[in-house]
């Protein structure tokens, strides 16, 4: 889900998005019909399409459940999201997340940055509707159904048909393999903010007649993925964070955030959230480091993540 533009106040995008009705049980197949079971033994979703890809990964597992306002292609039902369920954070945190590079697109050799605050997934992009900020588990976990498929011919992004667009964009957790970088302690308000006027500067950037799909003010070295999540975490005093590359700046990103940690200014976690193996996306792979300093950081950056 997309946010609602930033009003003029300095409310959270992420709190302006509407409730939404959950859903919770084991997710069950038997005798070929996949369902959602309830701790009352109540089914839910015994007639609507469960993508393979959740029940191959999360088959006998307690989930949640919602909607999506976007609808299948196949059925023209709404599109059912699945994601495993997991405790909520007791306390404010925010995640930094590696995404590794997808094989089959030149333009993800370098890898992707994304940062998760209180729940509250922001991403920021060359492409002007990919700067949006989604609940974790629209980021992590939608389906490869509708127009988050990749084309089923193809296997990629395909927009020839305006009427059923490909825009081979399901949960990234299904795509690659995502590295975590998550700390508490930190400043998670103020990073928010800045976040958040991150984004409205970039709705209000002056459109590219000649490329009204792309956010005008990209820059590769300034105003990147990277860059921008970069300085936002700058903000909040993580100040010796460098790096354009995602990769070299999440090993740089992780360096700091483990020596803040060795002076009680924060507490880190680092882990791997392996991909969820599914048809439709072939095994993603780390970038490459490409800064020399960051060579001499690698060992360390492995023993904390455990690779």
């Amino acid at each position: 889900m997309r946010h609602e533009r930033t009003k003029e106040n300095n409310n959270s995008c992420f709190a302006q998005m509407p409730q939404l009705k959950m859903f919770s049980g084991i997710l069950k197949e038997e005798t070929g019909v996949a369902f959602i079971e309830s701790s009352r033994n109540e089914r839910y979703f015994e007639c609507h399409p469960i993508w393979s890809g959740y029940l191959r990964h999360f088959t006998g597992r307690e989930v949640q459940a919602r909607l999506l306002p976007q609808r299948d292609y196949e059925t023209g039902k709404q599109i059912l999201i699945i994601w495993p369920k997991e405790a909520e954070s007791k306390e404010p945190f925010f995640e930094l997340y590696y995404n590794e590079r997808l094989i089959k697109y030149p333009a993800s050799t370098l890898g992707h940055i994304a940062l998760n605050i209180n729940g509250a997934v922001y991403n920021f992009s060359h492409l002007i509707n990919e700067n949006e900020v989604m609940q974790p588990e629209e980021y992590l976990y939608r389906p490869a159904m509708g127009e988050f498929a990749p084309h089923p011919l193809t296997g990629r992004f395909d927009v020839s048909d305006p009427q059923k667009p490909y825009f081979d964009k399901f949960g990234r957790n299904f795509m690659r393999t995502i590295h975590v970088a998550r700390v508490t302690g930190a400043d998670i308000e103020k990073l928010r903010a800045h976040c958040d006027a991150e984004l409205l500067r970039i709705y209000r950037a002056p459109k590219d007649p000649k490329r009204p799909h792309k956010y005008s003010e990209f820059n590769f070295f300034t105003r990147s993925c990277t860059t921008i999540i970069r300085d936002a975490l700058r903000a909040i005093g993580f100040k010796d964070i460098k790096g354009i590359i995602p990769r070299d700046m999440f090993i740089s990103a992780s360096t700091v955030f483990a020596e803040a940690e060795k002076i009680g200014a924060v507490q880190c976690r680092f882990f791997v959230k392996p991909q969820l193996l599914v048809p439709e996306a072939p095994p993603s792979a780390r970038s490459w480091v490409l800064n020399p300093r960051n060579l001499f950081r690698v060992r360390r950056h492995r023993r904390l993540f455990g690779y």
